[in-house]
């Protein structure tokens, strides 16, 4: 194993309000919209906690600079779709978590997170589970420029 700070951690079901964003830097395009129907519908003042998730979708393929990249924030039943948000009911899952601290190139420093978190999983006592892989957006708001933490959960099975 190595010195990778992992905690196995079970994610329970929940609601979530998604968002969509395509081309050569798609995540800041699905966490902008995301974020600006999340304060137009007034949930940031709602005094509930609120999640938010990210992952690939799809993911980068093979000489092609674009890919997708969607966004979740956790919501109550109330919520309903609206324009480019949809709702989605996620089952939850066994994950292998770590945390990820962006200060710089986000570029290189996410994939070489999820490399050392992989390369743990394949000293660990658990499978691969075949649910969504996701990042978890510590700081999604009022943030330093390039600044941001991120937890890593790799789906795992016992």
């Amino acid at each position: 194993m190595t010195d990778l700070d992992v905690r196995i951690v079970r994610l329970k079901p929940m609601r979530v309000a998604s968002a969509l964003g395509f081309g050569e830097s798609p995540e800041g395009l699905a966490r902008d919209k995301l974020l600006a129907w999340f304060k137009a519908s007034g949930l940031a003042q709602d005094g509930k906690p609120h999640r938010f998730f990210g992952f690939n979708n799809p993911n980068p393929a093979a000489g092609s600079p674009k890919y997708g990249y969607e966004v979740w924030v956790t919501v109550d039943d109330s919520v309903q779709p609206e324009g480019e948000i949809t709702v989605k009911d996620f089952a939850g899952g066994l994950y292998a978590v770590t945390r990820c601290e962006v200060k710089g190139d986000p570029g290189e420093l996410i994939p070489a997170a999820w490399q050392r978190l992989a390369r743990w999983h394949e000293s660990s006592r658990y499978g691969m589970g075949h649910h969504q892989w996701l990042e978890e957006h510590l700081y999604p708001q009022d943030v330093p420029s390039g600044e941001f933490v991120l937890d890593l959960y790799l789906p795992v099975k016992e």
